[in-house]
Formats: structure tokens, sequence, C-alpha cells
């Protein structure tokens, strides 16, 4: 890729007031036109000319490759931002974008999403019509948008009006729909939900000159990242609850301003509501640590509710009184448990390891055998937890005891005691 000389600038000067002052001077002055050819083009384009500092999106989408053009549209040769930015696609990760922007290469993933429970929300949609009458049982009929049998949720006239209701102000955690422009709500849409990170606050801590520090609803870096912390998955989840009655959302209050909590104080604020029971490891843990990219991002069938979707139990890593948690290894450099674990800094795996496996036969690539003991590398933080078996413990429950109500029996977390 050919890359004219650039006018720098400082990027500590944008975090200061008089930085934005110059910052504001910065984009107004003539500068050099900053133009490149990406290899998977082949075309020049000149977008950095402005956009100098901005992150690379990932290692996997290098600049030098893909450019700008290819995934967000827009004038590639055109230097005046209202021209450049003609027919921008600021979110090529949409579900209304994505096949056509990210499908070359992630095509099957695009058609898993689309289908899961999170770009459907079939599962709410079939409570409700349940919970009025509308419908004689649980299963699925209609989702968020028309896709395979389902149809769109477009409630009628004649329909209970909570029902309508519903549909008019409860229809906001899908993926497809846009958020809330609040502290703890701010997120993309489409595959970005998860795979762009945004801070709690919504805003942008980059180094593109021309993102506003100050202006919400921003992601905190122009990155994808696989390492999604829980706080990401919380945009959406355990935010509220609602009022089945009214249909209205009863928002927390329970959270402070973001940035105000450490670390450990917020995960003990944030993860889980306070009438909520959790053991240690579901809030030490990110979500991600124990639910799979099929249990997520949906395994394209099309599923009417989350206990339908989800398969992970206890005893898939810390096993039975008589079983222990079902194994696998590493064959070949082309596993593809090692070329995920090599798109994720924090995990280290190689040809020969030892992994815990899934009932479905996925490698848990983040769990390893390591002598006798089985450690979790967290796959947002990096820390390493050392996984107690339930065989030649005291516990005794049994294999049909899996859901987490019967851990929290023996095992639920005090809150309280561990506020600071």
């Amino acid at each position: 890729m050919d890359r004219k000389p650039v006018l720098w600038m400082p990027p500590l000067l944008l975090l200061t007031g008089f930085g934005m002052l110059l910052t504001a001077f910065w984009l107004a002055a003539p500068r050099p036109v900053l133009e490149i050819t990406p290899a998977r083009t082949g075309q020049p384009e000149r977008c950095l000319t402005c956009h100098q500092g901005i992150e690379a999106i990932s290692a996997s989408h290098p600049t030098e490759a893909f450019g700008c053009v290819s995934c967000h549209g827009g004038d590639r040769l055109a230097t005046d931002a209202d021209l450049a930015h003609v027919g921008i696609v600021r979110n090529p990760g949409a579900l209304e974008t994505a096949e056509q922007y990210c499908g070359e290469c992630h095509a099957a993933q695009v058609v898993l999403v689309q289908r899961s429970l999170m770009a459907t929300y079939a599962g709410a949609i079939s409570l409700i019509r349940r919970s009025f009458g509308l419908q004689p049982d649980g299963e699925a009929r209609y989702a968020a948008a028309e896709i395979g049998h389902l149809q769109t949720f477009a409630p009628t006239a004649d329909e209970p009006m909570p029902v309508q209701r519903f549909a008019d102000v409860c229809m906001t955690c899908h993926l497809s729909a846009e958020p809330q422009a609040a502290d703890y709500y701010y997120r993309s849409t489409g595959c970005s939900s998860c795979h762009v990170l945004y801070a709690d606050d919504g805003r942008y801590r980059g180094g593109d000159p021309t993102i506003s520090r100050e202006e919400t609803g921003h992601p905190s870096q122009h990155a994808f990242t696989l390492a999604i912390p829980y706080s990401q998955c919380n945009h959406c989840h355990n935010r509220g609850n609602y009022d089945l009655r009214t249909m209205t959302f009863l928002e927390r209050d329970d959270l402070p301003p973001p940035r105000e909590l450490s670390e450990p104080a917020r995960r003990l604020h944030e993860y889980y509501q306070p009438i909520s029971q959790f053991t240690r490891c579901e809030w030490e843990l990110d979500c991600i640590d124990c639910h799979t990219s099929l249990e997520v991002m949906g395994d394209s069938q099309l599923y009417s509710s989350r206990s339908q979707a989800q398969y992970i139990q206890c005893a898939t890593c810390h096993g039975t009184l008589d079983q222990p948690p079902l194994q696998t290894s590493v064959q070949t450099a082309a596993d593809v448990a090692l070329k995920r674990a090599a798109l994720n800094p924090l995990v280290s795996l190689r040809v020969g390891d030892t992994v815990m496996m899934t009932a479905r036969g996925e490698a848990l690539w983040h769990i390893q055998k390591r002598g006798t003991d089985w450690v979790l590398t967290g796959k947002a933080t990096g820390r390493q937890y050392v996984i107690p078996l339930v065989a030649g413990s005291a516990c005794q429950q049994q294999p049909d005891q899996q859901e987490s109500r019967y851990c929290h029996q023996c095992h639920a977390y005090d809150r309280e005691a561990a506020l600071p």
C-alpha cells in the first residue's frame, strides 16, 4: 500500500480543552491529502486525510488490505466531509447490511445471527401473545422481522392493548433495535452489538480527531473484539424489568453514574440485580466464558425460548458425582479450537493440549487440562481459575439438577457482604 507523508497531531492534545480547540483548527485548516490504495480493492481512497489516528478495525481487517470504503462506502476520493460521506454506511455489521459487507468471509455466521433469539426476539413475543390469549402455547410464530416460518410481529388494532403496547414500546432489545440514548444502554446493532465495545457513557476514547469526545452514542474505539466483557452484554441484559400489566419498562435505580465504581464493585452492582442470587463463578467470569458462540449467535434453529437454545450446564465444567467433564485434544494446526484461540490474545493454546468439550462436541479452548487440574482462562480478562469438580467432593448435586437454583442452595454469593 502506498501512503503519502501525513501531518500528524499528538493524540494527547485531543484529551484537553486546549486540545479540542486545536483539533477544531486542525480540522478546518488545509492539509496534505493522504491517499492509500488497499490491496483488496486496488482503488485509491482518501478517507485518512481527515481520519488520521483512527484505529485499525482489527488485526484480521488491516487498513492496508481493506481500507475504509470497502466496508463503509462513501466517495473514496472526496476530501470534503459532506461529499465524502454521501452514501456512508456507518455500521456495516447491522443485520440489514451484514450480508453485503461481512458475508464474503462470514456468510455462515451472518445466517446464524439472523436466526438467533437475539435477532428474532421470538421468545419474548411468543410469551406476550400467549399471556394475552393469542396463542395456546409458547411456540414461536412471530419475530421482529419475517424469517423462515416466523411472520413479522405487527399487532392489529383489534388485538389486546397490552400486546399493541408491547410492540410500540418494548421492542428495544433485539439486534436490529436502536438502543436508548442513555448511560448503560449505548451499543450498536447487528453483529456490532457484541463485537464493537461501548463505554457505559457512550463516549469515544480512540485516536480519530474527527470524533467528539463529548458527544455520546459512539463506540469506545473503532475496533472489533472477540474478548467481550459482561458489561457489553449488559447494555441489553439486566437493565431492569417489565411491568406486564402496563407494558412499562422499569429501569434499575441502584446504579451510580458510569466510572464511579472500581471494577470489582461494578461487577457486584451491575452483573446481577439486587433481587437475584448468584454464585461466585457467575459473578467473576464473563458471559462468554460460559456461553458458547452457538448459544449466543445461534445454531441456525429458530428457537421459541432461551431454554431451548441454551445447553451449557453446570456439569459441562464441573462434571457430576459419577462423570468428569468431557474432554478432547488439539490434534493439528488446522484444528478449529486452535484457530479460535489464536484470535484471542489472552489465551494460549498449542497442538497436543487437552481442553474441555461440550455435549455437542465443541472444544472449550479456554479451559485446559494442566496436570490434574482444569484451568479456565477468562476470555475477556485473562484471569485464570482452577475449576472444582463435583466428583470426589462433598457436593451432592444430581445430573438432573443443573439449573443454577440448585447451586444457589449451597453456593449463593453474599453480595451485600462483598460490596465495599
